[in-house]
């Protein structure tokens, strides 16, 4: 899959956390293996997150409410969508995770078929197309 794809991935999923979170990663980086897109997020912590991790119970609240609110996020119909039309294959279910230490976050899309493989089919029909 091309590299372009993989980027207008990284941006949707940054437009989406800056929408439903209130900011998005400072970096952000997809790849794609087979039917996963991986995300790796950098800066992803707002300046009280950053203040309230310094406690236990902060720390534990921002974990738990990070991974609940990002679930949630791709829970909701035009979202999904969006991600779908992107690479072509219907999203199962993702996986996520951030560590606080290192303001790092990855987040694993699972989808129904290998995304490369699918993307590589909807190129060449599109170029069948415009001949």
């Amino acid at each position: 899959m091309s590299n372009q794809v993989e980027h207008q991935f990284s941006r949707l999923v940054r437009e989406i956390r800056k929408q439903y979170v209130g900011n998005g990663p400072e970096k952000i980086r997809t790849r794609f293996v087979g039917s996963w897109a991986i995300i790796e997020m950098k800066g992803n912590l707002t300046e009280v997150e950053k203040w309230m991790i310094d406690s236990d119970e902060g720390r534990k609240m921002i974990q738990e409410t990070r991974t609940k609110m990002v679930k949630e996020i791709y829970k909701r119909a035009e979202v999904v969508e969006k991600l779908e039309n992107l690479v072509g294959a219907k999203l199962i279910t993702l996986f996520s995770d951030i560590n606080m230490d290192a303001d790092w976050a990855i987040t694993v899309y699972v989808f129904d078929r290998n995304i490369e493989a699918a993307k590589q089919n909807r190129l060449q029909a599109s170029k069948r197309n415009c001949m």
